[in-house]
């Protein structure tokens, strides 16, 4: 079993730079944390390729995945990996997953120029609870980011995460229907006949955009009191997930 125990050493700052957009594209690798997120990764079929682990997470790690995978660290070398508050001990390196085909798109949703990771991540973990199978991510927060890994809860495992440009999902959607979560003027999700669609959750602050809306083949709009203006994205997005599922 490797040990290290430097925050200085090479293979360290390597695994560093995959805090940064930057480091993940150049070395096509992500970073996922604790028991929790890299268990349900591994049980979705993703094996890491290397597990690092301080002592107390030992017998934990060695239960995941065979040992030749486990690199043991110090507490000061995992805090140096480490972007949650407290550090849990375990931490998966994956290598980024290559893009899906266009053939496998299917129905599920679209995150359009969705910024807040956590939002993202809390989407992507609704649409593989309700039976989805594919994310398309527009634009809006990078989906191997650690806040999106997190919230996901290792769900990114179990769908097929396309990241497309606007134009690109018109000309490659084929017979499925975009379905625009809008706040007024849509028709109630529960009336949505044709399941074969793909739901579109627009940007926290400023919704879908007005020419993408256009593009799109039909709306719904969830009804909620007068008293509240709207919904947190993540919020209405899952709502809306659940009532057009399968």
């Amino acid at each position: 079993m490797r040990t290290i125990n430097s925050r200085q050493n090479p293979r360290i700052k390597a695994l560093a730079a995959l805090k940064k957009p930057k480091g993940r594209r150049d070395q096509e690798k992500f970073l996922a944390e604790g028991l929790r997120v890299v268990s349900a990764m591994v049980e979705a079929g993703w094996q890491p390729l290397e597990l690092l682990v301080t002592e107390a997470s030992l017998k934990k790690a060695q239960n995941l995945v065979p040992e030749k995978l486990i690199t043991l660290v110090t507490q000061p070398v995992m805090e140096k990996l480490s972007q949650s508050s407290t550090p849990s001990g375990m931490l998966a390196v994956f290598k980024l997953p290559k893009k899906p085909k266009t053939e496998k798109l299917g129905p599920g949703i679209v995150l359009a120029q969705i910024a807040d990771p956590g939002n993202m991540g809390t989407l992507i973990r609704t649409t593989a609870a309700m039976g989805f199978n594919s994310v398309v991510v527009v634009e809006g927060a990078d989906p191997w980011s650690h806040k999106v890994v997190q919230a996901s809860a290792g769900a990114l495992a179990q769908v097929s995460l396309f990241c497309w440009s606007w134009e690109k999902l018109l000309k490659n959607k084929g017979d499925k229907e975009l379905v625009a979560l809008v706040t007024i003027g849509g028709q109630a999700p529960e009336k949505l006949k044709n399941k074969n669609c793909l739901l579109i959750v627009g940007n926290e602050a400023h919704g879908i955009p007005p020419e993408w809306i256009k593009t799109c083949d039909k709306k719904i709009t969830l009804p909620i009191s007068n008293k509240v203006e709207s919904l947190n994205a993540a919020v209405a997005g899952s709502i809306a997930l659940f009532l057009i599922r399968p």
